[in-house]
């Protein structure tokens, strides 16, 4: 054997120094090449160093291999490969080698049984922990303060808190590592109030406090939602009395603490008292700000870039963290502007292609309207995940682009993502908007196949979907499937139930909601509000006003005082209706004063119409909405001069009406009209067949004896080519869909009185059910005749 080379005193000290020195794993196959050729009775020393530097380089593959081809082994030898197929995810494997070692009649040690637990550890295994547990109480072992702390650390991190304290209150010895495994074992698990008591038990031993032991205690009363702010206080102090408060770790972990619980004054005294605080903790304080989502505005806003400021003029660098915090804040402030100067900041850092930071950028756009710039946002990303398509996607359904939002989630698909519970959830309520069921049922089964159908979130965004797609049976039998139920469930079978005039079904699934115990909230409320006002529900209807406030301290929102407005209304009290808006606090909102004037046009009465319209006119001079229904109603009344006036008064002041468009969902996918539409492929085949139903339904009138449905038809129907959107989409249903098929047609107005009866008549005379959906609720026809029961 050749000596070693100067100034190595033997060939292993010289390998050694070679191993120490490698960087990389073809380093240390290279080393054991030469060990193999010019060292071949190297020691059992050096050949467990070249087992630890396979393991500390990521090759515990090549580990294996090398401790088979070992003349003899020893316990370190089998300990490191236990620990790096550990470390390595590879927990079968560690387990594996800890078995082989057993029967290769190596002793295991301490540190043997400590690298088989932390492998049951990160493997959640821990019913094989119990079995390693056995052995190390067999080898008396189990009591020795380092197997113990494994031991506690394994069930803490298997979620089987009474088994780790168990072995704590055992252990003959306990040092830091004991505590603090136990703390964080019960932070993990939740169980707050065992953690606070093992944390006074520590106070009590008279054991000194480090700063993991108090970050967990800090990290339990930030997550713990019913920590007050005094014991977050006294947390504070013991951190003082232990010397600690220059800990940035724990003076960030207090920030955070404090703004959680709603002090954050007290995370502002903090914050200003840290010496030299680092960009973690200026991460804590900005962060701290956007905790409470509704108190954000111009003042916590201008205290973000305030902090922001200060934190490059100390000559920080800006963190991914750093960045979407401020552009939570200015997300939440509605501050656009300040947010596209932070856009720019991270295009300077060459921050924005960062996942993390893409998806409060998408927010932050779509949230201001600008979605075209939150798509560039998501388009510019180098990595896309599922949190950041979710984004994009939520921000074509709030911006009202649903066919954006689902052409996206099909190309999600394609791509080979799972989507999420929320990224579903999101997709349903685009399909709600669109009314498209078929689509919804398509990804209702996605989701079942996913697994997601058992969640609670789900069964309300199918609940939502039926129900705005019109088939409300399919919404309450979604709601019967459901095993758990929340406030949002029953507010929305109840607001289902109600848009399609089932006003006493919406009632009696309202009362057996009471019966459950479940408490209900402003939208439970609405729901049962529109159901009285659509089913003349009168004195009901103000009674259920009446339990929201007192019994259940809710104030009325503007939604709900329209609902009074339109219950009222309807049933011709208007001058009660008139009463109650001027004596509410939404006497200055155009939409309660609009409800109000479609009743007054409903009731002929059109001098208090004029009054309401002028008191509109004066809030809202450019809504297209009033003047509508103001000269609708001058022409009901003959008035043919004033409607004149009404229709010259929109064109001096530039206002222009929203034009009708309706829809219909087959299966070659959703066909759009337009008012005297000629623009569709079929368009010849669907005036033919509506001529053809309006020409049967006129006979059918005009022998039954309705005059005015008749004269209507024949006066308004003759010139077909400016015939109302809805007409013609229904007529395509009829063309395309079976029989049994109901005919499902949406429309972004609400639904005219010609309209409405034609449609009734159309039901009775193709023995077809037609469903139609307005801007206001659902409208059933079946055999000539509609579910609001003409009270609409």
């Amino acid at each position: 054997m050749p000596p070693p080379p100067p100034p190595f005193v033997s060939m292993d000290a010289f390998y050694l120094h070679l191993l120490r020195s490698c960087a990389a794993l073809p380093h240390v196959a290279a080393v054991h090449a030469h060990i193999a050729r010019a060292h071949p009775a190297a020691s059992l020393f050096l050949r467990n160093s070249l087992i630890a530097a396979y393991c500390r380089l990521g090759g515990p593959l090549p580990a294996a291999r090398l401790l088979d081809e070992m003349p003899r082994r020893n316990s370190v030898s089998f300990n490191l490969l236990i620990d790096a197929y550990s470390r390595a995810g590879l927990a079968d494997h560690s387990l594996g080698t800890f078995a082989r070692s057993r029967v290769s009649g190596v002793k295991a040690d301490r540190f043997t049984y400590a690298a088989a637990l932390a492998a049951c550890s990160r493997a959640g295994d821990v019913r094989t922990g119990k079995a390693v547990h056995a052995l190390a109480v067999l080898e008396g072992l189990s009591k020795g303060v380092f197997v113990s702390n494994s031991l506690i650390s394994m069930y803490a991190r298997c979620g089987e808190m009474d088994e780790a304290r168990c072995v704590f209150d055992v252990t003959d010895e306990h040092d830091d590592v004991s505590w603090n495994s136990l703390l964080s074992g019960y932070v993990r698990a939740g169980a707050r109030e065992e953690m606070l008591k093992v944390f006074a038990l520590m106070c009590r031993c008279g054991l000194g406090w480090n700063s993991f032991a108090l970050g967990s205690v800090i990290k339990c009363c930030s997550s713990g939602v019913d920590i007050a702010v005094h014991i977050a206080e006294a947390v504070h102090g013991c951190v003082v009395k232990a010397g600690l408060d220059t800990d940035v770790f724990l003076a960030s972990a207090m920030i955070d603490m404090y703004a959680k619980r709603g002090a954050l004054s007290n995370a502002v005294a903090l914050f200003k008292s840290v010496q030299d605080p680092n960009v973690i903790v200026f991460n804590a304080m900005i962060a701290g700000f956007c905790r409470d989502e509704a108190a954000v505005g111009k003042e916590v806003m201008r205290e973000v870039l305030n902090l922001y400021s200060e934190l490059l003029s100390r000559g920080m660098e800006p963190t991914e963290f750093t960045f979407s915090s401020v552009l939570q804040a200015c997300n939440l402030a509605g501050e656009l502007k300040f947010g596209k100067q932070i856009h720019g900041q991270l295009l300077k850092h060459s921050l924005q292609g960062d996942d993390y930071i893409g998806s409060a950028l998408i927010d932050l756009y779509s949230n201001s309207g600008c979605t075209e710039d939150g798509y560039r946002c998501f388009r510019s990303l180098y990595k896309q995940d599922i949190v950041t398509w979710t984004s994009m996607i939520s921000g074509f359904v709030q911006n009202e682009l649903f066919e954006k939002a689902l052409r996206l989630f099909q190309e999600l698909l394609r791509y080979g993502l799972k989507p999420d519970l929320f990224t579903i959830s999101s997709v349903m309520n685009a399909c709600a908007s669109l009314a498209v069921a078929r689509t919804g049922e398509q990804i209702q089964c996605f989701a079942t196949k996913s697994g997601f159908n058992r969640f609670t979130v789900m069964g309300n965004s199918c609940i939502h979907m039926y129900a705005r797609s019109g088939d409300v049976d399919a919404a309450t039998l979604r709601f019967q499937e459901m095993e758990s139920r929340d406030v949002v469930s029953w507010s929305a079978v109840i607001s289902s139930h109600a848009q399609h005039g089932c006003a006493k079904d919406a009632l009696r699934i309202f009362n057996e909601m009471m019966d459950a115990e479940v408490v209900p909230n402003e939208i439970t409320f609405l729901g049962v509000l529109t159901a009285c006002s659509h089913g003349g529900l009168v004195d009901e209807g103000l009674r259920y006003y009446e339990i929201m406030k007192m019994e259940y301290g809710l104030a009325p929102t503007i939604k709900h005082c329209t609902c009074v407005v339109d219950l009222l209304g309807r049933a011709g009290r208007l001058g009660d209706a008139e009463a109650f808006i001027r004596d509410s606090v939404f006497r200055d909102d155009p939409v309660v004063w609009r409800s109000l004037l479609a009743s007054c046009r409903i009731h002929g009465d059109i001098e208090r119409g004029q009054l309401v319209a002028d008191r509109i006119m004066e809030l809202e001079p450019t809504s297209s909405a009033s003047y509508v229904i103001l000269y609708n109603m001058y022409l009901d009344a003959g008035e043919l001069s004033l409607a004149s006036k009404t229709r010259d008064l929109m064109k001096e002041r530039g206002v222009k009406k929203e034009p009708g468009l309706s829809w219909i969902e087959l299966k070659s996918g959703v066909h759009s009209f337009v008012a005297g539409d000629r623009s569709h492929p079929e368009s010849n085949a669907i005036y033919q067949k509506l001529a053809e139903m309006l020409s049967k339904i006129e006979k059918v009138a005009s022998t039954g004896g309705a005059s005015r449905v008749s004269n209507d038809i024949s006066s308004r129907e003759q010139n077909l080519e400016g015939c109302h959107s809805e007409k013609l989409a229904v007529a395509f249903g009829m063309i395309h869909l079976p029989q049994s098929a109901p005919v499902r047609v949406l429309k972004n107005l609400r639904v005219c009185r010609d309209c409405h009866s034609t449609m009734k008549l159309i039901s009775g005379s193709e023995n077809r059910e037609i469903i139609l959906r307005d801007a206001i609720r659902f409208h059933h026809f079946r055999g000539g005749a509609c579910s609001c029961g003409d009270y609409w």
